[in-house]
């Protein structure tokens, strides 16, 4: 299928008829059951030969968040325009790359006759970019009427990182098991009004201004970063010593992620002032002053210590708080030799870049894979891109873009993936060979 047309979905892939168009034999294909949702998500369903192995679910959405050329792009946001071997685009990363991929290789692989033994399911939501609430969810109540229960869920999430990790030699692949919790609390001071002129000892956008800096240094405890063990023989010395020594140097290696705010956040709760609202003329000193805080809660925490330490740091009764949304963490996704949905995502990765070291990771993003953790025990969060240095930036920011090969790589994933899936359980080892 040539990448004109995948460049055309970028333009074109909310509207369904044009995936009618793009995969004809997906919607042609009596091996698969295709259902619109709440009018504008896609549920398919694909019969596997197997109907006693468990099926699993292959996730992504279809919105995107707001982009206008005038921020600086250097081609139109929307055009999905080649440059240098690149497409860009608001979507490249999040997340119609992995869409078109999945969608991609089935119908290759329905092309060249290919029928699964294991069922699978492909959900495409449509407002993940908020919250998911019309898209996701209504897949998950249409899943939990037929009774289904899914061996795991596989969404976006984290991706390979190439040059993104300080001191490592290589890229690495990391696989979310779990994704952090997020509190948005809102902060608020009222007070007399009064003219600026005589000004009280503390006004109402002081008292909370001195609040929101407490809140900013808050120490929230580092967390163990156990994935970092299965990197150690990828470090350049000295850092190859010391991460093969985490029992005696974790206090560093925690004060050498804080440095860089990517990083820092894998491994601890982290505070953002988003919006702080006071004041409606230069000579008055206003009544009422609030600010929003938003909180991405590390697996370690729950959402109930995250909003006492809050209290105990602000520790001011003038400044009221209160939670406007939140949830805890999502459950740890199991990663060892014996978990069937991460080994063969691992596996399928080392097939084909044999050079990446792979390893678990928390999701510092909420994704739509959440509103499925009572459909499964096993929730994981990887894309096949290619995360290069000035890429993290590209992520809902200017000149989102992916490379052609990168979207060569996703096909090729998900066409192995899926196949690789087929087995009823874990080998001793496993290889594949799979070519489109």
């Amino acid at each position: 299928m040539p990448f004109r047309l995948f460049s055309h979905g970028f333009r074109s892939c909310p509207n369904p008829s044009f995936l009618f168009t793009a995969f004809p034999t997906v919607f042609s294909s009596n091996l698969v059951h295709h259902e619109l949702v709440a009018n504008y998500s896609h549920l398919f369903r694909v019969r596997g030969s197997l109907p006693d192995l468990e099926p699993y679910l292959l996730l992504a959405h279809i919105d995107v968040v707001p982009a206008t050329e005038s921020d600086g792009w250097e081609a139109p946001p929307f055009s999905a325009q080649e440059i240098d071997g690149f497409i860009y685009g608001r979507g490249t990363f999040d997340d119609k790359g992995s869409l078109m991929g999945m969608l991609q290789a089935l119908e290759y692989l329905l092309m060249k006759g290919y029928a699964p033994r294991r069922g699978f399911y492909i959900g495409l939501g449509h407002d993940e970019e908020v919250h998911g609430h019309q898209g996701a969810l209504n897949i998950v109540r249409m899943l939990e009427q037929r009774g289904v229960r899914l061996l795991f869920v596989l969404d976006e999430g984290l991706a390979i990182l190439d040059g993104i990790l300080d001191g490592l030699e290589g890229p690495a692949a990391l696989i979310g098991i779990s994704e952090k919790g997020q509190a948005t609390v809102k902060l608020s001071v009222s007070t007399v009004p009064s003219h600026s002129s005589i000004p009280p000892r503390e006004t109402s956008i002081g008292i909370l201004a001195a609040a929101v800096k407490r809140l900013q240094i808050i120490n929230f405890t580092l967390e163990k970063i156990k994935q970092t063990k299965r990197f150690a023989a990828k470090f350049k010395l000295p850092m190859k010593f010391i991460m093969s020594n985490l029992w005696l140097f974790s206090p560093l290696i925690g004060r050498i992620l804080e440095r860089r705010p990517d990083s820092n956040a894998f491994v601890r709760t982290t505070t953002a002032v988003t919006m702080f609202n006071a004041g409606v003329k230069v000579n008055v000193i206003p009544p009422y002053a609030e600010a929003f805080v938003n909180l991405r809660i590390h697996s370690a925490q729950s959402l109930q210590e995250v909003l006492d330490l809050v209290r105990t740091t602000v520790a001011d009764e003038r400044v009221k708080m209160e939670l406007s949304d939140g949830f805890d963490p999502l459950p740890v996704s199991s990663s060892d030799e014996k978990a069937f949905g991460f080994q063969v995502i691992k596996k399928t990765l080392l097939d084909m870049f044999p050079g990446v070291t792979v390893a678990p990771g928390i999701c510092i993003g909420n994704t739509d894979s959440r509103h499925f953790r009572n459909l499964t025990n096993d929730i994981y969060r990887f894309s096949a891109l290619w995360f290069k240095p000035g890429d993290p930036q590209r992520f809902h920011g200017i000149n989102e873009r992916i490379s052609k090969k990168n979207y060569e790589d996703i096909v090729q994933f998900f066409f192995s993936l899926i196949q690789n899936f087929d087995i009823q359980r874990l080998p001793d080892s496993h290889s594949s060979a799979h070519e489109l």
